[in-house]
């Protein structure tokens, strides 16, 4: 039986998406990641400037979500993360969603698999753990559920 237990809950701020169009892997969207906190019981901190996700729309309701960015703990641990995962729903809700909207979160599918790296020894077990996330998008933010998987 798998086990999971809460990591943080992340709330990543991000700006409008650029559109790229038709790309022969779908329909490429890149959001920038402008900043942006975590907060969970073993640790916290903020989500740095300049990280991405980069976005395939595969279908008008099936999203590949592939972002890479940084963070760093409140005791000064610097953090990559690496999170594929898909979105997916309705396809009039996930209209909604790249509209910009908020949409109840029950009404599409959000998941994802973060993977962390790190120099830092107190975090050296993020290296070497599996995690999964759910997630739930708002106009200017991704709000990120993330539990380590025992």
């Amino acid at each position: 039986m798998i086990e999971t237990e809460h990591l943080f809950t992340a709330k990543i701020d991000v700006a409008e998406p650029r559109d790229l169009g038709q790309t022969p892997a779908g329909r490429r969207r890149i959001i920038d990641i402008v900043g942006g906190t975590f907060d969970g019981p073993r640790m916290r901190g903020r989500i740095l400037a300049g990280g991405a996700d980069w976005q395939v729309a595969l279908s008008e309701s099936v999203t590949f979500v592939e972002a890479r960015y940084t963070i760093e703990t409140d005791d000064g641990a610097l953090i990559y993360v690496r999170n594929h995962g898909f979105r997916h729903g309705d396809p009039a809700v996930i209209a909604r969603l790249v509209r910009g909207e908020t949409v109840d979160p029950k009404k599409y599918y959000f998941r994802t698999t973060p993977a962390f790296e790190t120099a830092a020894p107190q975090y050296d077990w993020l290296n070497r753990t599996i995690f999964v996330a759910s997630g739930r998008r708002h106009p200017a933010a991704v709000e990120l559920e993330v539990y380590e998987v025992k």
